[in-house]
């Protein structure tokens, strides 16, 4: 007797939505990490992610369609990560301090990432985007309240200096992912790679110790569970 074969949808079928479309995003993070969005194409996502154009348009209505979830999945997947490290129990000089670790690892472990961002920032400063204002409004503005909520804790227990959020939390979140927007010019002052582990290593240290010393009123105790 003849056993019947199932067939199995391949990737790049609607027979399984859920790998096609992360394939498609994932092979979008890179196009416009090195293309932009004005020079990304969809004919080289789709064949990256192995799938035709028309599936590619059948889960993305267009190219603006396709990059706005890309920066959800960049924005998303950062403030589910650092979200967690600040819903921990946690006093606030530690929780800071895992804030700022937290977020300086998932940019490391995402390379394609700060590019991505750094792009957007200049696409909507020329006034090309319809994207900024509603990363603003569902990813930034939480963010900044959580973390201006742990600041004003730290100061009311004495371990903060009476620091202004809006001006301390862009400053920070600048010393963070500086490293990362940097890194060609680093590569090529010092003619070695920002990016191994070691100088990585290296560089998230500095990052706290300097947000520590900007921020504690005892920069050089120990903090319960936040100092590395």
């Amino acid at each position: 007797m003849a056993t019947a074969t199932i067939a199995r949808p391949r990737l790049g079928s609607r027979g399984r939505p859920e790998q096609s479309r992360a394939a498609i995003l994932q092979a979008a993070v890179r196009e416009f990490a090195r293309e932009g969005i004005a020079g990304a194409r969809t004919d080289a996502i789709a064949r990256a992610a192995h799938v035709n154009k028309a599936l590619l348009y059948y889960y993305f209505k267009d190219k603006e369609a396709l990059y706005g979830a890309v920066l959800d999945q960049v924005f998303a997947g950062l403030m589910a990560f650092v979200g967690e490290v600040l819903s921990r129990d946690l006093p606030p000089c530690a929780k800071i301090l895992a804030y700022a670790g937290a977020h300086f690892d998932y940019i490391a472990s995402h390379p394609f990432y700060p590019t991505i961002v750094q792009a957007e920032m200049m696409r909507a400063g020329k006034g090309r985007t319809t994207q900024l204002e509603r990363i603003v409004k569902q990813y930034f503005q939480p963010l900044f309240g959580r973390l201006a909520a742990v600041l004003r804790a730290g100061q009311s227990a004495g371990d903060f200096r009476p620091v202004d959020p809006l001006q301390f939390v862009p400053s920070m979140i600048a010393v963070i992912i500086f490293h990362f927007n940097s890194a060609p010019v680093m590569r090529v002052m010092t003619g070695k790679d920002p990016l191994s582990p070691q100088r990585l290593a290296a560089r998230r240290a500095a990052v706290l110790d300097f947000i520590s010393h900007a921020l504690f009123e005892r920069p050089t105790e120990p903090c319960r569970g936040g100092r590395k």
